[in-house]
């Protein structure tokens, strides 16, 4: 199954492929997606599986599979991957298992192979499932919003990843279902070349800042970038900002 997509952008353009938070589908990438094709991209975004219009999988499957089944149907041979979160920790998988596809690596706020949950997060995860078991999808969308978003996020934002949240709690979101079996997360994280910028946000929780840490640290060719602005979403919290972030890494990462 291929999963749903857009792209655009001139074709054998370097292309850049939108990994999206799980608590998102690939709207989140609204706010780059025409400046990125307007910088002379060819842009992909797409939905895992359950999230947006991918269906949920009927078979055993991989979100890092997915990926790379979308690259060889579209004929992309090399992309610079840009994963939030979720999407990050995919990012990686995909440069672990094949380096040749990978050209460039952002991550914001990523997640990583071999996570383990922190008081916060585990806290989170509790309120979560209770409101869940209880059929509460509005207020485990909320509580959602409220965790993943910094102080700056417009109204708009927050009505949206709310939708987005709860359109994947109704389709069964279950994050995980798909991850690709990986070694140890330091072996992943030596084997990626890619060179790779690893955002962090000051208003995330602090699982994800240690993460940060650690896949930036692991990494042999990455730079960390801490926002003190940023939640977990910053693509969507001051969008502008990330949008000139991401085309100034991509063409750094180019003429590297």
């Amino acid at each position: 199954m291929i999963i749903s997509h857009d792209v655009d952008g001139p074709e054998g353009a370097p292309a850049v492929v939108l990994l999206h938070s799980s608590v998102c589908d690939r709207r989140m990438w609204d706010p780059q997606w025409k400046p990125l094709v307007e910088a002379g991209y060819r842009v992909v975004r797409a939905d895992f599986r359950s999230c947006g219009e991918s269906p949920v999988g009927s078979a055993p499957y991989s979100d890092v599979g997915d990926v790379l089944d979308l690259l060889d149907h579209l004929g992309i041979g090399q992309a610079s991957l840009v994963g939030s979160s979720y999407g990050g920790r995919v990012a990686l998988g995909v440069a672990w298992l094949r380096s040749d596809r990978v050209s460039a690596l952002a991550l914001l706020c990523p997640g990583r192979p071999g996570q383990v949950a922190g008081p916060q997060m585990r806290a989170f995860g509790a309120a979560e499932d209770e409101l869940l078991e209880a059929g509460d999808l509005d207020g485990a969308a909320a509580l959602n919003v409220r965790t993943w978003l910094g102080p700056d996020a417009a109204e708009e934002v927050r009505e949206l990843v709310g939708r987005m949240q709860r359109g994947n709690f109704e389709a069964g979101l279950t994050e995980g279902a798909g991850d690709f079996e990986l070694p140890e997360p330091e072996a992943v994280l030596s084997a990626v070349t890619a060179r790779a910028l690893v955002v962090s946000g000051a208003h995330d929780l602090p699982d994800f800042r240690r993460i940060v840490a650690e896949v930036a640290a692991g990494l042999p060719n990455a730079r960390a970038l801490d926002l003190p602005w940023a939640g977990h979403l910053p693509s969507l919290e001051r969008p502008a900002e990330i949008t000139a972030l991401l085309r100034e890494f991509l063409v750094d990462a180019a003429t590297a």
